[in-house]
């Protein structure tokens, strides 16, 4: 004995009217980030090598965006 399609509409209308379509997709957008976030994470842990490699690029990057607004400050004053 399941949940009749008819059951599964009512329930979803009900979900809707109590909070909204517009948070609804807001909750959905969210699980999927969460869910996007979580599968990268587990790909980085079976690819250690490559994993400390990005991070070491995302820092390098980081280290020369911050150099350089440093270089503009000096240049400005």
């Amino acid at each position: 004995m399941g949940i009749s399609p008819w059951q599964l509409l009512i329930i979803l209308a009900i979900v809707l009217v109590l909070f909204g379509a517009k948070r609804l997709r807001n909750v959905g957008s969210d699980l999927g980030a969460a869910i996007k976030g979580f599968r990268t994470a587990m790909k980085e842990e079976d690819e250690p090598e490559k994993a400390g490699e990005r991070l070491e690029k995302r820092e390098a990057e980081e280290s020369r965006i911050i150099e350089g607004e440093v270089s503009k400050e000096k240049s400005k004053g």
